[in-house]
């Protein structure tokens, strides 16, 4: 029998050119490594028969759960299913459970006729466990050979994420007994992931073995992750929770949260329990901010709204930025920043405002002002901060680490340590 890991296989001609990103193995391989179960391999193949044959091949040979994403569709490049078929030998047949959801779904939902290629989709090899998907027309199906646990799921992200969280996690559970896989996580802001490594290296070094540290920096910060793995749920709780508080201690100073959470999410839970708003005013970020402020379920609750004022005509009449400012030491300015951030807090009348301006790139800089170079301001009802950041990254980084350090800005004037 193969060692208890498992091997991810996603498959489509849009994921090799870049056209589709795949979301879909970070989130399989978090969901299995909750229950314990590592994922030792990843492969991504295009719609071919013999590239899937090999990968299936690979996989059969390496682990004892492969997981298979995409190609269930009703086109005709879509070959997994017949692939799958032949493969484990097998004969097509109607699911008749899966017809009724289908037709359900076309003609009462969309109240569309039924075609043939729709109803084909119905149709699944008989040597197969029907996995029946509830939040689409592509059936997931389960094959088992010689010990090994074959999952092929739609590629479609909110169908698989529902068949892995109701289907695929239960049954590998009930068949395999594992570790128990403990995560715990913060977040830093303040200091880079090198220094922060020096700053706890006597608390790594003291780690117990089955614990784990990992540095995930992102955005210019610095996420801390604790990973423990144990025979006994509660004594490794214990002792994670021990170690967890051990490094809360340790980085104090720079501690944004001990959740999992993002900065954004941080901040709107600290304007919640404060009963307070805030508003932005974007030039460079193009309303980024105002998108992440308000990505979250109950953020009507503390964010009101915002400008984007791309063109500095709009900096002027609707921030009441000056026409002399503009002239003189330009929109990408201190100046600049902190008027904004005045103007669309009062406009707002919002406890809290967040204003950005800077050169996102690829062009548009000058000797003065490089590319990179980013205003933040932040203003409450008593004053307004600002400060400048220089960054060096491409133009959609430069948006997101700009969004984030201006959120983290805002925090800390929320809490005081500006």
């Amino acid at each position: 029998m193969n060692p208890l890991n498992a091997t991810i296989i996603t498959i489509g001609d849009e994921l090799l050119i870049g056209q589709v990103i795949d979301t879909n193995s970070a989130f399989i391989a978090q969901a299995l490594s909750k229950i314990g179960i590592p994922v030792t391999q990843r492969i991504a193949v295009g719609d071919s028969k013999d590239t899937i044959t090999e990968a299936l091949d690979t996989a059969s040979k390496k682990s004892s759960i492969v997981i298979l994403t995409g190609g269930l569709g009703p086109t005709a490049d879509d070959i997994t299913k017949p692939l799958l078929n032949e493969y484990f030998g097998g004969k097509m047949v109607i699911h008749e459970p899966s017809l009724a959801h289908i037709t359900h779904i076309f003609e009462t939902i969309h109240k569309k006729p039924m075609i043939e290629r729709n109803r084909k989709q119905a149709e699944v090899p008989d040597v197969c466990e029907v996995l029946f998907n509830e939040k689409g027309t592509a059936p997931g199906m389960l094959f088992i050979k010689e010990e090994v646990h074959y999952f092929s799921l739609p590629g479609v992200p909110h169908e698989m994420k529902w068949l892995i969280e109701t289907k695929v996690i239960p049954l590998l559970q009930k068949k395999f007994k594992t570790d128990y896989i403990l995560h715990k996580t913060l977040l830093t802001a303040g200091l880079g992931e090198s220094f922060l490594s020096e700053l706890i290296a006597p608390f790594e070094n003291a780690l117990p073995s089955s614990i784990k540290l990992a540095y995930l920096p992102n955005f210019g910060m610095v996420r801390l992750r604790l990973t423990g793995t144990g025979k006994d749920e509660n004594a490794l709780e214990k002792l994670m929770q021990t170690q967890f508080e051990k490094l809360q201690e340790a980085v104090k100073d720079y501690l944004v949260t001990n959740a999992d959470e993002p900065m954004e999410m941080v901040v709107g839970n600290l304007l919640k329990q404060r009963n307070q708003t805030v508003a932005t005013a974007e030039s460079c970020t193009g309303g980024f901010i105002g998108h992440l402020l308000s990505k979250h379920a109950g953020s009507s609750k503390f964010y009101t709204g915002g400008i984007i004022s791309y063109d500095n005509r709009i900096k002027t009449e609707f921030l009441e930025v000056p026409p002399t400012i503009l002239q003189t030491v330009g929109a990408v300015s201190k100046e600049a920043v902190e008027q904004m951030a005045i103007a669309v807090r009062a406009k707002m009348n919002t406890d809290y405002s967040i204003s950005v301006s800077g050169i996102m790139g690829p062009s548009g800089q000058t000797d003065e002002k490089p590319l990179g170079m980013v205003w933040v301001g932040v203003a409450n009802r008593e004053k307004v901060v600002s400060k400048v950041f220089y960054l060096r990254f491409d133009r959609q980084r430069n948006i997101e680490v700009t969004a984030n350090q201006a959120i983290n800005l805002l925090r800390l004037l929320i809490i005081n340590k500006i």
